[in-house]
C-alpha cells in the first residue's frame, strides 16, 4: 500500500501544473463551503437568537386552538388558575428547562387624550419575563436605567413607532382601554416608563404592562394565562423537549398545546433558506471535485496507455493497477482539501478577529463565523468519496486495457 502511495503522488506531480490547477479548483471549493457554511451558521444562530430571546422565547404553551386565531388575541382561549398550575409543574419537573414566563396577550387603544391608536400588549411578571427572553432589556431604553426590573405596576413599554405618531415622551400619562372575554370595557392610566426596538420593524406595535395592570384592565379576579414562554438550558435539546411536552399535552383530554419558535415566527422560513443555500453550495463542491478528479483521471489514463501496457505486460494484474489509479484520485482529494481547510479556516479566524456587523431590517447582527467539527468532518467525507467515485471509470478502463493493444498505442 505504501508503494501505491507513493506511486500516485510521483504520478500527480508528472504534470505540475495540470495537478496544480486542478488542486487549487478543489480547494476553492472546500473554501467556498466552510466560509459561507460558517458566515450561513452565524448569521442563522444570530437571527434565531434575536427572536428567541428577546420576544418569542425557545417554546410557547397556549390552549388548544389559540395560535389559528392569535392575529385577533382572542381572550377566552386562555388558560385557567388550575390548568396554568399543571403546566407549571410539568415545567418545573423538567431538568432541561431553564425559565418560563406566564403571559397575558390582549389588544387595546392607547391615547394620550388627544390622539388614539391600537397596540398589542403582552402583560408580564418582569422578573421571569427577563429570565426567559434574556435580551429583551436590550431593546428597552428606560426612563430610569438603573431600576432592577424593566416594568413596575403602573408603567407602560410603548414601541418605538407608537412614541413617535402619538408625539410621547418619558414620564406621560396615558390611557389603555380595552374589552374583556365578557364584553365590558374599561380603562386605566398608565405612564410611560419606556421604549422598546421592534424586531418586526415599523409595522411592529408590541408594548408589555404588568401582569397586575392587565388583571385590571380586563377585570379578571383570577390570574388568565395565554400563553407561557419557555426557555431552554441548551437550545439544542429543542427538538427533544418540544416532543416532550407534546406528548404530555398531546392526549385528547388535554386543553394544552406546545410550538416551537418556528411554528411562531415568520422568520423561521428565512432559516429554512439559509439551510437551502448550505446544501446548494455543498452541491457546488461535490460538481467541482467530480469533474475535476474525472478529468485528471482521464487524462492520465489516455496519456499513459502504453505505460499501462508495460506494467500489465510484466504481469501487475488487473486490480493492482485499478487500485494504483484509485489512490491517486484519492491523494488529489486529500492533498487539495487539506489546503482549502486551511485556507478556509484561516478565513474564519480572520473573519472572527475583525468580526462582520451589519442591520438585518431592525435586528443588529454581529457575525462571528465558526464551523462545528461535524461540518468539517462531513466536508472532508464528501470531498474523499467523491474523488473515488470519480476515479472508478477511468480506473477501471485502465485495468480492463489489453497489454497488446496498449503497447501498441501511440
Amino acid at each position: 500500500m505504501t508503494n501505491l502511495i507513493k506511486i500516485a503522488v510521483r504520478n500527480l506531480f508528472r504534470y505540475k501544473r495540470r495537478t496544480l490547477l486542478t488542486s487549487s479548483l478543489i480547494a476553492f471549493g472546500v473554501v467556498l463551503v466552510i466560509v459561507f457554511g460558517g458566515l450561513a451558521i452565524s448569521f442563522k444562530t444570530q437571527m434565531v437568537g434575536v427572536i428567541t430571546n428577546t420576544a418569542l422565547g425557545d417554546l410557547q404553551i397556549h390552549r388548544k386552538g389559540y395560535v389559528e386565531s392569535i392575529d385577533n388575541l382572542p381572550l377566552n382561549l386562555s388558560l385557567s388558575e388550575a390548568e396554568y398550575a399543571v403546566v407549571e409543574s410539568t415545567l418545573q419537573a423538567m431538568p432541561e428547562i431553564a425559565a418560563y414566563s406566564p403571559r397575558i396577550k390582549l389588544g387595546a387603544l392607547i391615547s394620550n387624550y388627544a390622539q388614539t391608536s391600537n397596540i398589542r400588549l403582552s402583560a408580564v411578571r418582569p422578573e421571569l419575563e427577563q429570565a426567559t427572553v434574556t435580551d429583551l432589556v436590550k431593546r428597552i431604553r428606560r426612563m430610569d436605567p438603573n431600576q432592577d426590573h424593566f416594568l413596575e405596576p403602573g408603567e407602560i413599554i410603548v414601541p418605538e413607532n407608537l412614541m413617535k405618531g402619538l408625539e410621547l415622551t418619558m414620564g406621560d400619562e396615558i390611557v389603555l382601554i380595552a374589552t374583556n372575554k365578557d364584553g365590558s370595557v374599561n380603562g386605566i392610566p398608565v405612564r410611560v416608563a419606556g421604549v422598546i426596538e421592534s424586531v418586526l420593524g415599523p409595522m411592529g406595535k408590541d408594548g408589555y404592562i404588568h401582569f397586575t395592570d392587565a388583571m385590571s384592565l380586563l377585570r379578571m379576579e383570577q390570574p388568565e394565562i395565554i400563553e407561557v414562554a419557555v426557555k431552554l438550558k441548551e437550545f439544542d435539546e429543542l427538538g427533544r423537549v418540544y416532543g416532550a411536552l407534546k406528548q404530555t399535552f398531546g392526549s385528547p383530554q388535554a386543553v394544552e398545546e406546545v410550538h416551537t419558535w418556528e411554528q411562531l415566527s415568520p422568520f423561521a422560513s428565512i432559516a429554512s433558506i439559509v439551510d437551502l443555500l448550505v446544501i446548494v453550495v455543498k452541491f457546488i463542491l461535490i460538481s467541482i471535485v467530480l469533474v475535476s478528479i474525472l478529468n485528471i483521471m482521464t487524462m492520465s489514463v489516455y496519456e499513459r496507455v502504453s505505460e499501462i501496457g508495460t506494467i500489465a505486460a510484466i504481469g501487475t494484474p488487473p486490480r493492482r493497477i485499478l487500485s494504483m489509479f484509485l489512490v491517486e484520485g484519492f491523494s488529489m482529494g486529500l492533498l487539495s482539501t487539506a489546503g482549502g481547510m486551511l485556507i478556509g479556516l484561516g478565513i474564519i479566524w480572520l473573519m472572527n478577529v475583525t468580526r462582520i456587523d451589519f442591520k438585518f431590517g431592525p435586528m443588529e447582527v454581529s457575525l462571528a463565523p465558526s464551523v462545528p467539527a461535524s461540518e468539517v468532518i462531513l466536508t472532508v467525507v464528501i470531498v474523499m468519496l467523491v474523488s473515488l467515485f470519480a476515479s472508478v471509470q477511468p480506473a477501471y478502463k485502465a485495468a480492463k486495457l489489453e497489454p497488446v493493444d496498449a503497447l501498441g498505442h501511440v
